[in-house]
């Protein structure tokens, strides 16, 4: 076997919710490349239907589930379908998220609270739960992804509504207790912490808020945002054998902004 090989993921199967587009859909295209079948979730049939298109022309199988998996019902129906259907599932990748709002703490309803931290952290507790528990059940080990954000690390200038940065650190915590956990039965558990990336909802933010953008990209020390295919070699190493050892760890990807 050479070094590369270790990097491939051919007979493996995947979950990747909000693969669809953004980060999710560069992380699915991206294990579809290295030779796993690949499950999305999404919540638009068109887009869904594109991907998933995408995944069948790198010569791999490819699902898509219509779910809001930031609606907790939808998400456990979700989960308990491709297990049931699709599964066994190797590799879980629990993408889903967003900052919706932008609402001082002062002024957020509650319900816009929970709701966000239901898309946020909730989505990932469940689908860790039923899929990630699968893994466990099965006994022949797993790959559990949380993608959390360097928002777990920071607060945010300029940005208001810190149900996203809670969140996000509860994401990162809950990825080292389950990899404790699970670090017995084989079954890995990491996290991807992205800086800022021109998905669709940033360039969004980008016309709505110009200069909260502005001021981020100021202090990237590369002077620039991420591209979407730039996470998925990341997400590749740790679904692969070349991760074998690595679990509970946290790898920040955002150009060096954290490092002011």
């Amino acid at each position: 076997m050479s070094l590369l090989d270790v990097f491939r993921l051919d007979g493996k199967r995947a979950l990747v919710t909000g693969g669809s587009r953004g980060l999710g859909r560069s992380m699915a295209l991206a294990l579809a490349e290295v030779g796993a079948d690949v499950i999305i979730t999404g919540r638009t049939a068109s887009t869904l239907d594109a991907t998933a298109a995408e995944i069948r022309s790198r010569g791999r199988t490819a699902w898509a589930i219509e779910a809001d998996m930031g609606v907790p019902s939808e998400c456990e129906a979700a989960c308990k379908r491709a297990l049931d259907d699709m599964g066994p599932i190797d590799i879980l990748i629990n993408n889903v998220g967003n900052r919706v709002e932008n609402v001082a703490i002062e002024s957020e309803p509650l319900e816009t609270w929970q709701r966000l931290v239901d898309l946020n952290l909730t989505s990932c507790f469940i689908g860790t739960k039923l899929v990630g528990g699968a893994m466990v059940a099965r006994g022949k080990g797993g790959r559990v992804i949380n993608i959390a954000s360097i928002s777990a690390l920071i607060a945010n200038r300029g940005i208001a509504g810190r149900h996203y940065e809670t969140a996000k650190a509860a994401v990162l915590h809950f990825t080292r207790c389950a990899a404790a956990d699970w670090a017995p039965h084989g079954v890995t558990v990491n996290a991807i912490c992205p800086g800022l990336f021109m998905t669709d909802a940033n360039k969004r933010w980008n016309e709505t808020r110009p200069e909260v953008i502005k001021a981020i990209v100021d202090n990237i020390p590369m002077g620039r945002t991420g591209e979407p295919g730039e996470i998925g070699p990341l997400a590749v190493f740790l679904a692969s054998p070349a991760a074998n050892y690595v679990t509970g760890a946290a790898y920040v990807i955002d150009g060096g902004y954290t490092l002011w």
